[in-house]
């Protein structure tokens, strides 16, 4: 079965999570001349007219659509949308007179200018200071060699041996242990150490604490980074003749530095969060589910370009051109039409079920799989699939994404459904409650659940607490 490339990219649309669906659209506008956005609220707005007739070859590729059981019908309502939602969001042009299409500042462009600007790297944050470093020049093209193998958390991964065969001929070895020693003094302090060790090691020196006097910090961190990390601190406390207080201290006063200095430049974006819902709850506690419209242009057809189709004076090829990109826009504009739509009621079916969230937080999840969501919408599966992927709801407990409201679950011996994510909850609250000089290892922690009716075994706390990224009971003591 083949599907047409309108209702491949009403599923592509779909899917998109808001800030890819910008960068979509941003995309379509620059390549396609006929898309224009509606920079103010207009005052009227202009009936839609439908786009241009397809050829007959284009309806040819339509035809060879769907199977109307399968995903792809719930795709064909795609030019209804134009006529019962356009003047709601997605306007054609609105009625005062619109401009020729040269001769006028170019909207498009003047509307996506306003992009971040580029945020310096690790790299180029260290080829900088390396500029201004008095050294044998001899050395300074190993050092600009050494930099460009630091990785992004500031680490030098590659070996000495392997980065001297990297230059013609050979660079001795003193050479580039020389230069990397010039690296090293580079910030963020700990850059171009080759393991966490030397890293914090750099650290420590450059705070005058790893000198001739070694300090106990200094000597956890030659000697006992695997003791640490496994939580052995009487262990430590016996090797060092310190007490076990002390070794708590030098931990603390480690627990400073950086083990990924690297990550203080550039490097990883923090990402950013568009919600394409917004749940509020009213004063009667009824639930209120809204599209923000912020979020996304409001788009039209250039009714410049779309008379210029029409008109059997524009030359043919440019006539065909202008249809074939009115028909694409007009693709676009119905298939975020009904991206919205079908979010929209999605996110309605899933906070009927998921009400308590709202007030009680993530213990009140309950089960929801998708297929149910599915039935209660009247789609495919696959459509409630897309529809999440990616996207985010605010609520008034915070933004979630939206998959996390399906999850299955269990019964509690009380006869109440309880989703996987809420024994997720309980097993994190019973761990923080717990004694933490003595911790409960995973069986234990299963049979205080049992307690309180969640019939769950050993192995599935072991792996709730691993996904929840909470040690095991060892290295959660504390001395």
């Amino acid at each position: 079965m083949k599907l047409a490339p309108r209702i491949i990219q009403a599923m592509e649309i779909l899917q998109l999570p808001m800030l890819a669906l910008q960068e979509r659209i941003e995309t379509e506008m620059q390549s396609n001349p006929v898309l224009e956005m509606t920079l103010d609220e207009p005052p009227e707005l202009e009936q839609a007219e439908p786009a241009p007739r397809e050829t007959e070859s284009e309806r040819g590729e339509q035809a060879m659509v769907v199977d109307p059981e399968k995903e792809s019908g719930d795709f064909e309502r795609l030019a209804e949308f134009s006529d019962e939602y356009g003047g709601d969001y997605f306007v054609d042009e609105p009625t005062r007179r619109a401009a020729p299409p040269s001769g006028e500042r170019d909207r498009k462009m003047d509307a996506m200018a306003n992009t971040p600007a580029h945020a310096q790297s690790l790299n180029e944050y260290l080829q900088e200071q390396w500029t201004f470093v008095e050294m044998d020049e001899p050395l300074r093209p190993l050092g600009v060699l050494i930099i460009n193998n630091i990785d992004a958390d500031g680490y030098l991964r590659t070996p000495l041996d392997e980065l001297r065969n990297q230059v013609d001929p050979p660079a001795p070895i003193q050479d580039l242990q020389q230069a990397l020693a010039v690296v090293q003094t580079l910030e963020p302090t700990g850059v171009g150490a080759r393991n966490l060790r030397e890293c914090l090691l750099l650290q420590l020196q450059a705070e005058g604490r790893a000198g001739a006097d070694v300090t106990l910090e200094t000597e956890v961190v030659l000697r006992h980074l695997k003791d640490v990390e496994a939580n052995r601190l009487p262990h430590i406390a016996r090797r060092t003749g310190r007490s076990v207080e002390e070794i708590k201290k030098a931990i603390e006063n480690l627990s400073h530095l950086n083990p990924r200095p690297g990550g203080l430049i550039g490097g990883r974006e923090v990402p950013i969060v568009l919600p394409d819902i917004t749940i509020t709850v009213s004063d009667d506690g009824s639930v209120h589910v809204d599209m923000p419209e912020g979020n996304l242009p409001r788009l039209h057809i250039s009714r410049a370009y779309r008379k210029m189709s029409r008109n059997r004076a524009t030359e043919r090829g440019a006539r065909q051109f202008l249809q074939r990109n009115i028909r694409s826009a007009q693709w676009l504009i119905d298939a975020i039409l009904q991206r919205r739509d079908t979010v929209r009621r999605v996110a309605e079916e899933v906070f009927k079920v998921q009400r308590d969230f709202l007030d009680e937080g993530e213990q009140a999840l309950r089960p929801l799989p998708m297929a149910d969501v599915a039935n209660k919408v009247g789609v495919h599966v696959a459509t409630v699939s897309r529809a999440v992927a990616g996207k985010y709801v605010q609520t008034p407990r915070g933004i979630y994404p939206l998959r996390m409201f399906f999850s299955g679950g269990t019964t509690t011996a009380a006869g109440q459904d309880m989703s996987w994510d809420a024994v997720k909850v309980k097993l994190k609250e019973l761990i923080d409650n717990e004694d933490k000089s003595n911790p409960l290892n995973d069986e234990k922690l299963a049979q205080e659940l049992q307690k309180q009716g969640i019939d769950i075994a050993r192995r599935t706390v072991a792996k709730y607490r691993e996904l929840a990224n909470i040690p095991p009971m060892r290295k959660r003591r504390e001395y």
